[in-house]
């Protein structure tokens, strides 16, 4: 299932971010692809060690830390620091699957990919191609969002990035572990909390239908959640 974030970014923090990012320092991303990917995948990237990336990267933390509908869909556990890259020329990533264990050294810190995040940063007019193409049950699904959205699609999901013939792409991209590893539970509790969230302004503050609602989501959620 793709859910998509609307304006995790407002506006002008996009432009913020965009100023920060025109003069950075980009490096050639095949250096963290895996052994397969590296042959498929042409952008760039800045190093995590870099202090801009850093800062911008706490910033979009701590976004997505505050923000209802993606703690919602993704019950997050852990949150790989989100990546900045650069499309243009060209560039694109082939189909690939992302890893299913990733380590973060220097942190100390190994995340199961459950999730993939991809958050837009240029506006889907000042650039051609750069879909990002998830291969989902009911096949192939094109995403390309506004600057400041974000998409949410399963890690184990086969995706890759369409070439860029025009403009630059740049995005943040991260991985997710849920406390919820399976996806269908996962989806569910989404749904029924998204129901919840839709029917308690129109109830009152201690309806008895909303707080059952709540129980169960609950009871589900203390079912399915990983340690």
């Amino acid at each position: 299932m793709l859910i998509i974030i609307e304006n995790l970014l407002s506006a002008d923090e996009v432009a913020q971010f965009r100023e920060s990012l025109a003069d950075a320092e980009w490096r050639d991303g095949a250096g963290t692809a895996g052994t397969r990917s590296v042959a498929v995948k042409q952008n760039l990237q800045l190093p995590r060690q870099n202090a801009l990336a850093q800062r911008l990267s706490d910033e979009i933390l701590r976004k997505l830390g505050q923000h209802p509908e993606f703690l919602s869909a993704s019950l997050a556990e852990k949150i790989w620091p989100p990546v900045f890259n650069l499309y243009q020329d060209g560039g694109h990533y082939g189909t690939h699957s992302d890893a299913a264990l990733m380590r973060l050294p220097e942190a100390g810190l190994t995340i199961r990919s459950d999730l993939s995040a991809t958050l837009f940063l240029s506006e889907p007019d000042s650039y051609d191609g750069g879909e990002l193409i998830v291969e989902e049950q009911f096949g192939a699904q094109p995403v390309k969002l506004a600057a400041g959205d974000m998409v949410l699609y399963p890690s184990s999901s086969l995706h890759q990035v369409a070439p860029v013939t025009r403009g630059q792409r740049i995005c943040a991209i991260s991985w997710i572990q849920s406390a919820v590893a399976d996806p269908s539970a996962r989806s569910l509790l989404y749904d029924l909390d998204q129901s919840i969230r839709a029917l308690t302004p129109d109830r009152e503050k201690d309806d008895p239908e909303i707080n059952r609602l709540i129980h169960v989501y609950h009871n589900l959620l203390r079912r399915w959640a990983q340690p």
